[in-house]
């Protein structure tokens, strides 16, 4: 088997479900490659995408939340969106690339790419049946203008949403959000501690900035740390933002019980290795966390798909969303030290987060090439 995993340069959610994906198809002997869908244009076109949604997000959240909104009540399945008619300009491009490099199947954890091959199953320019993996645990808009063979959508509780937009049923498979093999296997405590040069027994807590900040984390940063007075490790995971890094080096870099983390490939080790964390709710590292079984504390959503993220964690008790600085770090202490309350949480994770998703995705995969 031989599969073409499409994703787009707007957030490290996508993309991190389609490494999962791209992951576990070579893990069980089989071929794919990952392919940024806006680069078939070019680099220029990719970065302008990637860079006006990223900007967006960062610094006019308002404007992202309105046309959030706007796209959430237009969407329909009987007509198609601006958003189709932007994609079908790169039906050209992955056409050439598909003629230059053939496929058995197609899978996009993205919308665009999704839109790209409606338009081209609409002309006959495509022959691999899609599948589309949703990487949030909302119906976004427009994926009911999508005409994708199957949607791997992420909980099944969600199949009525994805239904009254106007998704078929007959092709909604509930199986998931893909996580990397790293998230589907618990590792020790201590061990995690010691990969991560962290102390064996102190409590701790894990901040994660994501790849589309966290708000104030300096802020946050520093009151976490004042309220920590009992030797408790706080982890920072700042990404690639080194701006953001530097500021905290500099307010909390002398306090030997803060780490502050850039880039890093051991995020599933922290996670194993610490004992709540912070997290904005995006719907890849609220399945990460969730995954790994560790209490989550969620910051303020991006509004949107991460409001919808939230609300469904919360309502079934898989993370708690307090609304001010104070009232998180808070609910973080509790969680940290009653036990029934964390417990509680693990295991409402463990009825409804699966660590290993990506195997039961790839075995549909293969169900539909054989």
């Amino acid at each position: 088997m031989r599969v073409l995993i499409l994703s787009c340069n707007t957030g490290e959610g996508h993309n991190a479900a389609a490494k999962a994906m791209l992951e576990r198809i070579r893990e069980q002997g089989h071929e794919a490659d990952m392919v940024d869908i806006m680069l078939l244009a070019s680099k220029r076109t990719s970065k302008w995408v990637g860079g006006c949604y990223v900007w967006t997000v960062n610094h006019v959240p308002r404007v992202f939340s309105g046309c959030y909104k706007l796209g959430d009540a237009i969407s329909a399945s009987t007509r198609k969106s601006p958003v189709y008619w932007a994609n079908t300009f790169m039906a050209k491009h992955l056409q050439k690339y598909l003629q230059q490099h053939p496929y058995d199947l197609i899978v996009t954890p993205h919308l665009f790419p999704a839109e790209t091959a409606t338009y081209m199953k609409k002309h006959h320019m495509l022959k691999q049946k899609v599948v589309a993996i949703s990487t949030d645990y909302t119906c976004i808009p427009f994926w009911e203008e999508t005409d994708c063979d199957y949607y791997i959508i992420p909980h099944k509780d969600l199949l009525k949403e994805y239904q009254s937009k106007g998704v078929p049923k007959q092709k909604l498979i509930p199986l998931g959000i893909p996580v990397g093999l790293s998230f589907g296997k618990q590792k020790e405590k201590p061990a995690a501690r010691r990969a991560c040069g962290l102390p064996a027994h102190s409590p701790a807590f894990l901040v994660m900035g994501g790849s589309m900040g966290f708000g104030n984390i300096s802020a946050f940063a520093r009151e976490l740390a004042k309220r920590c007075t009992q030797g408790e490790q706080i982890v920072i995971i700042c990404g690639n933002n080194q701006k953001v890094k530097e500021h905290l080096q500099g307010q909390l870099g002398q306090n030997p019980n803060v780490h502050i983390v850039g880039f890093t490939r051991q995020v599933a080790d922290y996670m194993d290795a610490c004992d709540v964390i912070f997290t904005k709710p995006g719907g890849l590292s609220s399945t990460e966390a969730g995954a790994k079984r560790i209490p989550i504390v969620h910051t303020p959503p991006i509004p949107g798909c991460e409001t919808k993220n939230m609300q469904f964690f919360q309502s079934r008790g898989m993370a708690v969303c307090p609304r001010s600085m104070q009232e998180q770090i808070e609910q973080g202490m509790r969680l940290m030290y009653d036990q029934n309350a964390a417990s509680a949480m693990r295991k409402a994770q463990q009825k409804h987060i699966d660590p290993t998703a990506s195997l039961e995705i790839f075995r549909f995969l293969q169900s539909i090439v054989e």
